[in-house]
């Protein structure tokens, strides 16, 4: 399977395509390593990583997702099964119903205790899973993060995410086009201290503050409940009626921010960019309620998962760091290639 390629694509511009490679300008997250902190400069993040040959051993691999019934988590999950069965190895996928690590970590504690080859893992929290992972490689499990980090993930055999920063700096863009006049905007998160979803704040926020004709009001946090996005982003526009502009940092911010603004009869005005494409956001889009979607390669993040895990197994030599790409999906694009990295509902 090859790496897709980032593909911008300027609302009302559909004819306009311009690829990039996924790390374009982006800043590797710090790993609270020695060499982060030391004022080194990290080595870049690979953007491919190598599969491994057939092992000759049937591993139990355990998939731990952020939350169930996420449809990025979904897809990831269909990724690392078809990898999976491709190289002869068992993945056993199972997560908390909620993106909450007091409910993520007794999970990780009864995957150690039954002592699986290999854990992938999206962390919930940057702080709070810091130590039941590093215990769970402790006790001998390679341990493989997708998708989300802790503050130093030097336990692990390998980090497997998106290019956060640059899919927040793309989202601005997007804005932009459909809002060239400027105007103000605002960034609907789930709960800070999540490591994917603050580098997509960031590069939002960083974007918004090098264009003088916008104006960054602020960061909501939804805790990843559409109803609760829903409600905010309604008290939002009744202390800002003029917002221009949303940018929902995933799946759950997204549905929440478009119901919100249709709430409040604000279609039309306030443009929703959103960071992930579950059937409900392609809806959303095609109906016109959310303008564009920022979508990552989730399948792809679980095929390296288990790639990076089978490779460790095996003696083999990790790649230690490794960033996907994202498409923007728009209304031009939404029946080609755009439509192409929609999510999964089931495998």
């Amino acid at each position: 399977m090859n790496r897709k390629r980032v593909k911008l694509v300027a609302a009302g511009v559909g004819a306009l395509v311009l690829t990039l490679p996924a790390c374009t300008s982006s800043k590797p997250e710090s790993t609270g390593s020695d060499e982060a902190t030391s004022g080194a400069t990290p080595a870049a993040a690979a953007t491919t990583v190598t599969a491994p040959e057939k092992p000759g051993k049937d591993y139990n691999i355990q998939f731990l997702q952020g939350v169930t019934g996420d449809q990025f988590y979904i897809t990831m999950q269909c990724g690392a099964q078809e990898e999976a069965a491709k190289l002869g190895v068992n993945v056993t996928t199972q997560g908390p119903q909620k993106f909450d690590p007091t409910l993520q970590k007794p999970i990780v504690d009864s995957i150690v205790a039954g002592k699986p080859d290999a854990l992938l893992v999206a962390p919930t929290d940057v702080q709070a899973m810091q130590q039941p992972l590093q215990q769970a490689a402790a006790a001998g499990i390679k341990v493989v993060l997708v998708d989300t980090t802790t503050n130093d993930p030097s336990y692990a055999v390998s980090e497997i995410a998106s290019d956060n920063e640059g899919g927040g700096r793309a989202a601005f863009d997007a804005i932009k086009a459909l809002r060239p006049e400027g105007g103000k905007v605002m960034v609907m998160n789930i709960d800070p201290g999540v490591s994917t979803t603050d580098a997509r704040a960031k590069g939002f926020e960083d974007a918004v503050k090098g264009d003088s004709k916008f104006e960054y009001v602020g960061v909501q946090y939804s805790h990843n409940d559409p109803a609760t996005a829903a409600q905010l982003i309604g008290a939002q526009l009744q202390k800002d009626p003029d917002l221009v502009g949303v940018f929902a940092t995933n799946l759950f911010s997204a549905e929440g921010s478009a119901t919100g603004v249709r709430q409040a009869g604000k279609d039309g005005q306030v443009q929703v960019v959103g960071f992930d494409a579950g059937p409900n956001q392609i809806k959303a889009l095609r109906e016109g309620t959310v303008q564009a979607l920022v979508a990552q390669d989730p399948g792809l993040i679980g095929k390296f998962g288990v790639d990076e895990a089978v490779t460790a197994l095996e003696g083999g030599e990790n790649t230690k760091k490794v960033q996907t790409g994202f498409t923007i999906i728009t209304r031009e694009n939404l029946d080609g290639d755009g439509g192409a990295a929609a999510y999964k509902s089931n495998c």
